[in-house]
């Protein structure tokens, strides 16, 4: 196993990239939960809120991308280990007074590391897709605050941000 510098896990000695060692971990159920957020104008809002985008269900298709990209995260973050997932759930609040929509992405599994990577994959994905589907109501659309607010069952003990 390479030695580890200056805290960062993901370098060695050299500070080349490695990918963790977790064969020696305890199995543990783990879960984690990220947000992030789309905003819009008001008539792609009305469209997605409405069911009117004329490409499909905005929210359902951006659910299974969110889901499909979670379990993908290894294939686009280079240094992630392949997890087995229990459950992963994308959920979506749509709030009219602001006219965006946050999305959110829970991870649950059994495993040697933690999800944290998979939740803000399937976020992202989740809000690229909303974009992509309403880009034609809306260039000017924002994604952003994408954030993990919750992680338990690993080593480093239970995170919740504030």
């Amino acid at each position: 196993m390479a030695k580890k510098t200056g805290g960062l896990s993901h370098f060695d000695g050299k500070g080349g990239a490695i990918m963790v060692d977790i064969s020696a971990k305890e199995t543990r159920s783990r879960t984690a939960s990220a947000k992030g957020i789309i905003s819009m104008n008001s008539l792609a809002f009305a469209a997605v809120r409405d069911g009117t985008v004329k490409k499909g269900d905005v929210l359902a298709v951006a659910r299974i991308a969110g889901i499909m990209a979670a379990k993908k995260t290894p294939d686009l973050i280079p240094l992630c280990h392949s997890l087995a997932f229990d459950s992963c759930s994308v959920d979506f609040v749509l709030s009219e007074e602001f006219l965006r929509i946050e999305a959110s992405c829970t991870v649950t599994l059994s495993g040697k590391t933690g999800a944290e990577m998979e939740a803000l994959t399937g976020v992202s994905a989740a809000l690229l897709t909303v974009y992509d589907m309403c880009k034609s109501a809306d260039r000017a659309m924002v994604i952003g605050d994408i954030r993990l607010v919750e992680k338990s069952g690993g080593k480093s003990g239970h995170f919740t941000r504030d």
